[in-house]
């Protein structure tokens, strides 16, 4: 009796355990979804490659952009982000713009409203 109950306890230990490299040996089978798994990878890689070259070219873009609104006397660096975030796109549109307008943007006092004013593009 003993050994009729070891020996189902062999075959259902064995079995689990075959069971286990089943499912593993499924998973590893599938040579089709691994290549889709890769291609589709590759593909988004790719478009991920376009996106961030055209995210990289509008970072420098923006950047030279504030960088030229520095070379204004009076405005600093913290000065030439609120004027382009404030839609601001390039140095003369700064100059021409009303007090008002120049006023509006934060950080932007009396004091550098008159210096733009003196200067001359």
């Amino acid at each position: 009796m003993f050994s009729k109950i070891l020996n189902k306890l062999k075959s259902i230990l064995g079995k689990k355990s075959i069971s286990k490299a089943e499912k593993s040996k499924k998973v590893t089978k599938n040579p089709k979804s691994s290549k889709n798994t890769k291609t589709s990878k590759a593909t988004k890689s790719a478009k991920s490659t376009k996106s961030s070259k055209t995210t990289k070219g509008k970072k420098q873009e923006v950047k030279l952009l504030i960088e030229s609104f520095t070379s204004i006397p009076g405005v600093g660096a913290k000065s030439a982000k609120a004027f382009y975030e404030a839609g601001f796109k390039s140095k003369k549109e700064i100059v021409s713009a009303k007090d008002e307008e120049l006023l509006s943007v934060p950080g932007v006092g009396i004091n550098l409203v008159k210096k733009l004013r003196e200067y001359n593009l």
